[in-house]
């Protein structure tokens, strides 16, 4: 029912700025009153044509409202809604229920549907898995520096080398890229006795081709991984010169004691061979070296040691004619090149971490973590034969180091950076990658601790090197053996990693034979985890000889049979000279023979080649959930064929891969009911066949042959043996959304 109110009075009814006419006829008690046409107004003109189409002008366009029930009936009649029409009009219509309830019915749909698209989204965030990170989605490739590229022809590798050479990266898909040591340095040991924390040397170059190096690979979307050496320092370190002349304040920065030139504090041994411990005439005391003599232990149970170590002097130049500068809130005595100066300053300090996070760096590399900290009471070890000859002890391996390894206080060290780091990490998509570095041999249970604990975190990982232990155990029973034997002490949720190689280990291609380097990177590129690629490892390079009057290595010049040249040698880029590593007329270690034919330029163009088939592994990897997240179950092992299944919950696609270390053979699984009978053949490191179909019943490989064959299926292999499975972060496959999410 319309009201008298909601009516408008012809009389007053305003269109266009003209008037309706009066076309009322009534008596004084209430007329009958009708809206006329507009005369003025053509637009409520039709012609008499379309008036007999539509039934006429006023039936289509007018209606009558019947007012004051009992009264004499005043009617107005109303024109009907139109384009145009003024805000009087639309005001009197839109209170209609047959207008106004589609209204309310948009406006609360609306609503429904943001929140509904509200709670979503909040699903979605809370039910989806983390994303992996940038060390977890990509391989890790180590540069030894030496070894790369030669940019200044002195036949010794750079970092503008590495500059040149950054494209080799993104044709193998590779993200993370780690750089052993190029810190200013006598070179004792290559880099690893560092002189000064904070500058290149110049061998390797410049502060600015660091930088330029640094934006050259961010560009590229790659990531640098340093070496960072907190154990010890060279012998020339302003710190160790102040300490051997006995100053007050570095006295204590590296670990003294009593003794004399014929006779040590203790029975340790150096990682080198002979004694820990050598005399220092000038302060008459022996200090401690786990490594070369030119590489002494710091003190870490020295406070200022720790201060120091993770400190970077910034110089505020004041009149000042003492050494000494004020520390917050302590007193230090000013860096060696500070004490000469007449004007010191006060100093500001940042950590040494810090100083390269602050460039960018993305990441370091903990060096020899477990020799941070040694007993304080110097007790002699306990010797692995009782009855040995104490004099004729002089290598590690004859003494249980139960007082210069891992010793209590070193996680609390290592915390302590990771939460410095964690700092740097708060920037979205910048996380700072850790990594520690330890040969626990099989003390597995001393590698796991530096994951951290569920409450205190540590190292992304530290490395996995058992895997460098296949030459001595290359079949498929001792394969998997070596995986299991991290994947079963791993702690929960934790994310593996694998190595089989670096440049303190022979090349795994000389160790088990050229036959297997594919099969090995099709092991290390399905694996779940990261795997760490050692330069020259994606073509297939092998151990150089060095004879002794080329010997190079510290360690070799006191055992050439553990000199570690053979596996530094340059890196084979062409078949030109010096491999295209170096103009110069000399490098600075030999190349191998088969340079010519095992170079990165003639395998790009073999589409079989150890090259081709890391770059298809590489981008595979990335590619299929299933490899790079999904779990990872053991089907098959015996003296030959090592066989694991890659699978993720909702996705029917999955993977089987079958790797040969021993003789040529033929494995029957058709006792595992989760395969289809039929595979496809996806990848093999030594046939074109791809697509191929092979049966579950009868699966062939040849002696140092990897398969990678695909099936799908609604089956799942994990649910019902979960002894054999693992998987490090447990997703599921939506895929009527395509998304993973938390199950």
């Amino acid at each position: 029912m319309i009201t008298r109110s909601q009516l408008i009075s012809a009389k007053d009814l305003e269109v266009d700025g003209h008037m309706f006419q009066d076309m009322s006829s009534g008596t004084a008690n209430g007329s009958s009153m009708e809206l006329g046409e507009c005369i003025q107004n053509t637009g409520f003109h039709e012609d008499d044509e379309t008036e007999d189409a539509v039934g006429g002008d006023e039936e289509n366009r007018t209606s009558t409202v019947k007012m004051s029930p009992g009264k004499e009936e005043d009617t107005y009649t109303q024109i009907k809604p139109y384009a145009g029409m003024p805000k009087e009009v639309l005001l009197l219509y839109s209170v209609q229920a047959r207008y106004r309830l589609p209204r309310e019915i948009l406006f609360w749909l609306t609503i429904v549907c943001t929140l509904a698209l509200v709670a979503l989204t909040i699903t979605v965030i809370v039910m989806s898995p983390r994303c992996l990170s940038w060390w977890q989605s990509s391989p890790v490739y180590q540069i030894y520096p030496r070894s790369f590229k030669d940019s200044d022809s002195d036949g010794i590798g750079d970092l503008k080398g590495i500059l040149d050479k950054l494209d080799h990266f993104q044709y193998l898909n590779i993200k993370a890229i780690w750089i052993s040591p190029f810190y200013k340095s006598p070179m004792k040991d290559f880099g690893y006795d560092v002189e000064d924390f904070r500058d290149i040397d110049p061998l390797f170059g410049s502060m600015q081709d660091f930088d330029d190096l640094l934006a050259a690979m961010h560009d590229k979307g790659l990531k640098l991984i340093m070496d960072f050496i907190p154990n010890h320092t060279s012998d020339t370190h302003q710190w160790f010169n102040l300490s051997s002349s006995g100053h007050a304040q570095y006295k204590d920065y590296y670990i003294w004691a009593n003794c004399n030139t014929t006779h040590a504090p203790n029975n340790w041994v150096s990682v080198f061979g002979n004694s820990s411990w050598t005399y220092v005439e000038e302060r008459q005391q022996c200090y401690y070296h786990q490594f070369l003599k030119e590489q002494p232990d710091l003190n870490f149970r020295n406070p200022h040691v720790r201060r120091e170590m993770t400190l970077k002097p910034e110089l505020i130049l004041e009149e000042h004619t003492s050494p000494v500068c004020q520390w917050p809130s302590k007193v230090s005595i000013c860096p060696l090149k500070l004490v000469t100066m007449q004007n010191c300053s006060q100093v500001k300090t940042l950590e040494i971490v810090r100083f390269w996070l602050e460039k960018g760096v993305d990441g370091f590399r903990m060096d020899a973590v477990k020799h941070i900290l040694e007993a304080k009471h110097l007790r002699d070890e306990p010797q692995v034969d009782p009855q040995q000859d104490p004099d004729t002890i002089d290598t590690e391996f004859e003494l249980h180091h139960d007082y210069t390894t891992t010793q209590l206080g070193l996680h609390d060290i290592l915390q302590a950076w990771r939460g410095e780091m964690d700092v740097y990490s708060r920037e979205p998509g910048r996380y700072r990658f850790m990594v520690a570095e330890s040969y626990d041999y099989e003390e597995t249970d001393k590698t796991m601790m530096y994951y951290g604990t569920p409450y205190v975190k540590e190292s992304d990982f530290p490395f996995n090197f058992y895997l460098m232990d296949l030459p001595t155990n290359l079949t498929g029973t001792g394969a998997q053996g070596l995986v299991n034997l991290w994947m079963a002490n791993m702690p929960v949720g934790k994310w593996p990693n694998w190595v089989v190689g670096n440049h303190d280990k022979p090349r795994i291609s000389s160790s088990v034979g050229q036959e297997y380097i594919k099969v090995i990177n099709m092991l290390l590129l399905t694996l779940p985890g990261t795997p760490t690629t050692y330069y020259g490892e994606e073509i297939g390079m092998m151990n150089i000889n060095v004879t002794i009057d080329e010997i190079q290595d510290p360690f070799g010049k006191f055992n050439p049979n553990a000199s570690r040249d053979p596996q530094r040698s340059p890196m084979q880029w062409s078949d030109g000279p010096n491999a295209g590593f170096s103009d110069a007329n000399h490098t600075w270690l030999p190349l191998h023979p088969h340079h010519t034919t095992v170079n990165v330029e003639a395998q790009q163009k073999d589409r079989v080649s150890v090259l081709s088939q890391y770059r298809a592994l590489s981008l595979l990897r990335q590619a299929q959930l299933p490899l790079h997240r999904g779990w990872m179950c053991y089907i098959w092992s015996d003296a030959d064929v090592f066989a694991f299944l890659r699978e993720i919950d909702g996705l029917d696609k999955a993977f089987l891969v079958v790797l040969n270390f021993g003789a040529d053979s033929v494995i029957n699984l058709s006792a595992i009911t989760e395969l289809p009978e039929q595979l496809t053949l996806h990848m093999s490191t030594k046939q074109e066949n791809y697509g191929m179909p092979v049966i579950k019943s009868s699966i062939a490989t040849a002696r140092g042959e990897g398969l990678l064959l695909e099936y799908s299926t609604h089956m799942r292999f994990n649910p019902g043996h979960a002894s054999q499975c693992f998987v490090s972060e447990k997703a599921c496959y939506l895929g009527v959304l395509d998304i993973l999410y938390k199950c």
